[in-house]
């Protein structure tokens, strides 16, 4: 038997809110699916493209005032763009999605008819982390700039991949962004105290970001990692700065994670700052 739901609420043209026996309220998105409907019509399975469960009363009104605020053709685009993600990322993805990034493409795009660009400060270490998402967000960005005929900044690219990947990884977009945050200032405390200029595109640096985005990871799983503790006497003797400034980051990453940080992760950083600076 195939599925049907009652409209509760159309929000346009191709969006509508239902009620359902097993998900309870539920958003459908499909061209024209609301099209001379009207409130308490039922709805077949095969008349709507995408349809996700809004289980939350808060997020529901949060949609609700979104789709109320946004022209048509714009929110048809940003929701074919949501839907290319979907394609394109073969886990399931956190529903949140539909409405934090609608949210914010919608706002990116009002901010350039001001002609107001919001810098991304993150965006090396986004792309470092996360090259995946990275490369998607690229792709998104161009279809937007293509179908809207606009000009969004490279910023833009930065952004959309950290709510691809707070999608994919179903960590709050707050979580996701404390990571770039806080290996920028890594990097930062590495400039300073070895004073040197970090090349970001440099491989070194990549594997020292991956490493980073490990350790955090660890550190917020609360996972030890052994000691190989002559390897730590030896490091501490033969390159005493870059052990000195691993230290440096440690306190940082037990200050911003309020978590311990094990000394053995000294190690494995000395190991990693020493590469980066001898080329």
């Amino acid at each position: 038997m195939k599925e049907s739901f009652k409209i509760k609420k159309t929000l346009n043209n191709n969006v509508l809110i239902a009620s359902h026996d097993s998900y309870g309220e539920v958003v459908l998105i499909g061209k024209g699916i609301s099209f001379g409907k009207k409130n308490g019509d039922i709805i077949q399975e095969e008349s709507y493209e995408k349809m996700f469960v809004l289980t939350n009363q808060k997020e529901q009104e949060q949609y609700k005032m979104l789709l109320s605020d946004i022209d048509e053709d714009m929110l048809e685009v940003v929701q074919d763009a949501i839907r290319y993600i979907f394609e394109r990322v073969e886990t399931p993805l956190n529903e949140h999605i539909h409405i934090a990034l609608t949210d914010h493409i919608t706002f990116a795009l009002k901010r350039l008819q001001q002609g107001m660009d919001l810098k991304n400060p993150f965006l090396l270490e986004t792309k470092s982390l996360y090259p995946f998402e990275y490369e998607l967000a690229t792709e998104v960005i161009q279809f937007l700039n293509k179908s809207l005929s606009v000009d969004l900044p490279e910023g833009e690219i930065g952004f959309i991949a950290l709510h691809i990947h707070s999608a994919i990884s179903n960590k709050p977009l707050s979580e996701v962004n404390q990571y770039s945050q806080l290996i920028s200032r890594l990097t930062e405390v590495i400039e300073d105290s070895l004073k040197v200029k970090v090349d970001r595109d440099s491989v070194n640096y990549l594997r020292l970001i991956r490493h980073l985005r490990y350790t955090i990871e660890r550190v917020n799983a609360g996972e030890t990692v052994s000691e190989p503790e002559k390897l730590s006497f030896l490091l501490k003797k033969e390159y005493p700065l870059c052990y000195n400034t691993s230290w440096k980051m440690i306190k940082v990453m037990q200050q911003v994670l309020q978590r311990p940080v094990y000394e053995a992760e000294a190690v494995y950083l000395t190991m990693h700052l020493y590469r980066l600076t001898n080329k």
